[in-house]
């Protein structure tokens, strides 16, 4: 059984003081949670804070947001792998629709972003979706095929199964609206059609696709109820402690049940 992997991006929110106060809160909530993995995503500068503040619990590892594909260089503004492998990151979010729409991310960018991250040991979460337009006019599997394609250009089936696919639909990022269960359940059966075409069966099965789009404790559970829905990528709702424990503890109580 795949374990269920709960991130939450908090994109430029909380200081490192700010960050300090959640995880004061939070490490207590989850000190004891092992059905889910929970990975938590502050802004560059409060990575340390929230390093210092998680110490030895090890239900929680950190993220970072982004991340340059180069070791080291002339790249002002930038951070590189070997920065955060040495901060003790274990996730990086790549190819975020963010990314994508604001900065320019095309796929190749992002596939040298994939690649340099597995060198250096950080376990990608590879974001892939589609915009409302898109949708509309029925794009939805070739959008995902392209960047899923693209994305894991050179990456070994080893390689695939420790890289954590998020479902994120455009249309559904901070506007309140939500895929239903069975529309993210649709997407995410693609999604692993799809791996198992570049990969093979055994590689889909054992990939970890999780949901992004306006998750919130009301709605973790029927999402998590969803045979190929494999946890969620959580923005707005993850800013407060009570309401991402919600949505941790929702999609491990579903984890529970599908294990029996």
């Amino acid at each position: 059984m795949r374990k269920p992997i709960i991130a939450a991006n908090w994109k430029m929110h909380k200081t490192p003081a700010e960050t300090e106060e959640f995880l004061k809160n939070f490490v207590v909530l989850a000190r004891d949670e092992q059905r889910v993995d929970i990975v938590i995503a502050p802004p560059y500068i409060s990575l340390a804070a929230a390093s210092s503040a998680i110490g030895q619990n090890d239900s929680i590892r950190l993220a970072a947001q982004n991340m340059h594909y180069e070791q080291s260089g002339a790249f002002t503004g930038e951070i590189s792998p070997l920065m955060l492998r040495q901060m003790l990151i274990t996730y990086v979010i790549l190819g975020h629709s963010e990314r994508r729409s604001l900065f320019g991310e095309d796929d190749a960018l992002i596939n040298k972003k994939v690649l340099a991250a597995h060198q250096y040991n950080l376990r990608p979460i590879l974001c892939v979706g589609e915009t409302l337009d898109e949708r509309d006019a029925g794009k939805i599997e070739t959008v995902l095929t392209t960047q899923l394609t693209g994305g894991l250009k050179d990456i070994s089936p080893e390689q695939m199964v420790g890289t954590v696919i998020a479902y994120e639909p455009v249309w559904a990022i901070g506007t309140g609206r939500t895929a239903t269960p069975e529309q993210a359940q649709e997407a995410h059966a693609f999604i692993r059609k799809t791996i198992a075409s570049l990969y093979d069966a055994d590689t889909a099965r054992k990939a970890r696709i999780q949901y992004g789009g306006s998750v919130k404790p009301g709605n973790m559970a029927e999402l998590a109820s969803q045979p190929d829905v494999d946890g969620a990528l959580v923005g707005g709702a993850s800013l407060e402690s009570g309401s991402f424990w919600e949505i941790c503890r929702a999609a491990a109580e579903e984890a529970g049940r599908k294990s029996e």
